[in-house]
């Protein structure tokens, strides 16, 4: 290490106004981002991790202030600069020369009208840089750095005729222009499929051993902090629970919280193994799709295929994963089975319905009391404007079930059955948390007491904490009211924990398919085998002993009180 580090955070304390008074958002926080090193900052939604980081450029909210503490910058050129208390001027300087941001959200982060080419030379312009050719040979090299194939061309191209992955290098590249000193990395990686995420985080590293840039790394996801950094600061509640080196951190945590992130970060689980049906239960078919193909119509073009002659079978009460990456079919195949999809082809049929036959109204409408659907997005996904209460009773209501009494009843049971207060009923969901809000898209879809449920991405928006939290519910509710589900995923490491049986597609074929232990301990196709080691979390699981011995190597990361005041 360096004897000045390249980020020094010390006793940070930051409120937020709001109209029940100041709210203390982050309190006490101190560590360190040398250069060159990743320093990882974990904690779940509303940990404030994201208020550090917004605190070290300078872009907290309009309500939001540093109330205390010292946020200090070893520049190259001038030295130590505090920025607790920086000027907007000094601000404009800073940003994107010595400190750069790479936020969290590809899809919304580039400007929609713009081209790739001008997103990723804006900063030049805001730094002075005047020669139009110039810029654009530095979009041009900075797009190549990043992997991104031919770079003239997608210099023209616009955000949303990019891939999430693509729209991620951008994001980077724009960040790199000026060779900035520190890097903040924001959830980089949290919207992108596993092995596209290993390809950025693996871009990430190389950049920084080349360039010797420090990166803080804000991430709810353990695994990816344990592979990917140097050091490792533990958010929750606006505190550090425990920071130190990497290695150290993970061989013996000493917080309780930091014990229970480990337990549930799903790629570090230890797998148990699935009670595996019977022959007489697998015989009890549920869910049948043979030579399912979708295509959409293309002005101009040959039609899309989304799905490409796909089959399988569900047992009733047992679980099946469709896997993938985006654009792999797997949405478009979970709609199919609800109901919401005509295939192009094939047959789907869900007990005694042939889902593909169904014409509309009364027909169809039957169907989908027998069959629901779960949304990835529990903040999209719930009417704003209804209370939790009227959320619930909404498919009674629908369906003719039950007098008014009684849907108060089948509400309060179902709050009851995913384990939320009776009191959530007269809420509404920008009251409730993302984990709340979830186990309510749920228990809707349990309401009307459906054989099959379809879970598109139910857990992917979650924190590792609240998403464990789900899996177990949904394993109860599985074990108690026999369900089927159809459990669509692009994380692996969720799916060996939850599901019996998997079929693996890729681009729209279903390149594997069997019992999930089967597949997962001897992978069968390449794609598979890729999804697998794509998995964060690989240095967790080496040899403890390993770890320990690095952690005794390593030095501390925060350092003693008495050290601050000298």
């Amino acid at each position: 290490m360096s004897a000045q580090p390249l980020l020094s955070i010390r006793d940070l304390a930051v409120q937020y106004r709001t109209r029940r008074g100041a709210v203390e958002a982050v309190r006490g926080v101190s560590f360190d981002v040398e250069a060159g090193s990743v320093t990882a900052l974990v904690g779940e939604s509303g940990s404030g991790k994201t208020t550090v980081a917004q605190s070290v450029i300078g872009l907290l909210a309009a309500n939001g202030r540093v109330s205390g503490g010292s946020i200090r910058l070893s520049e190259r050129t001038d030295g130590p600069t505090e920025l607790v208390g920086v000027g907007e001027r000094r601000w404009r300087h800073l940003r994107g020369r010595c400190i750069a941001l790479i936020p969290q959200d590809p899809g919304n982060s580039l400007n929609p009208v713009a081209t790739i080419g001008w997103s990723v030379g804006e900063a030049l312009r805001i730094h002075g840089w005047k020669d139009r050719a110039k810029i654009q040979a530095r979009v041009i090299d900075l797009l190549e750095r990043v992997g991104i194939d031919d770079p003239e061309a997608r210099a023209r191209q616009y955000p949303h005729e990019l891939s999430g992955g693509m729209r991620q290098r951008v994001l980077i590249a724009a960040a790199l222009a000026l060779q900035p000193e520190l890097i903040i990395a924001d959830e980089p990686t949290s919207a992108l499929d596993v092995t596209v995420q290993r390809t950025v985080l693996d871009l990430l590293d190389e950049l920084r051993a080349e360039t010797g840039t420090g990166i803080l790394f804000i991430t709810h996801d353990l695994a990816v902090a344990a592979d990917r950094s140097d050091a490792l600061v533990v958010m929750q509640g606006g505190r550090v629970q425990e920071a130190g080196p990497t290695a150290g951190v993970l061989a013996a945590p000493t917080s309780d919280y930091t014990r229970t992130l480990l337990a549930d970060a799903p790629s570090l689980a230890r797998v148990v193994e699935r009670t595996a049906p019977d022959a007489a239960a697998l015989a009890d078919t549920l869910v049948e799709v043979s030579g399912l193909t979708q295509e959409f119509r293309r002005a101009g073009r040959s039609p899309l295929v989304a799905v490409d002659d796909v089959s399988f079978t569900v047992a009733r009460g047992t679980t099946h994963a469709l896997v993938g990456e985006s654009g792999s079919g797997k949405t478009t195949t979970g709609r199919s089975i609800a109901g919401f999809n005509s295939p192009t082809r094939g047959t789907i049929r869900v007990g005694g319905t042939e889902v593909t036959a169904l014409a509309g109204g009364r027909a169809r409408r039957a169907f989908h009391r027998t069959t629901q659907l779960v949304y990835q997005n529990p903040y999209a996904s719930l009417d704003p404007r209804q209370s939790i209460a009227d959320i619930l009773a909404e498919p009674l209501r629908n369906f003719g079930i039950g007098t008014r009494g009684e849907r108060a009843d089948r509400v309060a049971h179902h709050l009851e059955l995913v384990a939320l207060a009776p009191e959530i009923a007269s809420r509404h969901p920008r009251e409730l948390s993302g984990g709340q809000r979830q186990r309510v898209a749920i228990a809707r879809a349990l309401i009307v007491e459906p054989e099959l449920v379809v879970l598109d991405e139910a857990v992917s928006a979650l924190d590792v904490t609240v998403q464990a939290q789900i899996l177990r519910l949904l394993a109860r509710l599985q074990s108690e009211l026999g369900l089927t589900y159809v459990f669509i995923s692009h994380d692996l490491a969720v799916v060996r924990q939850i599901a019996d049986t998997v079929s693996v597609l890729r681009r729209g074929r279903q390149v594997e398919h069997g019992a999930a232990a089967a597949v997962f301990a001897d992978p069968q196709h390449a794609y598979t085998r890729e999804l697998l080691a794509a998995i964060p979390g690989a240095s967790l699981r080496t040899d403890s002993a390993s770890r320990a011995a690095a952690f005794t190597s390593a030095g501390p990361v925060v350092p003693r009180k008495e050290e601050v005041s000298a």
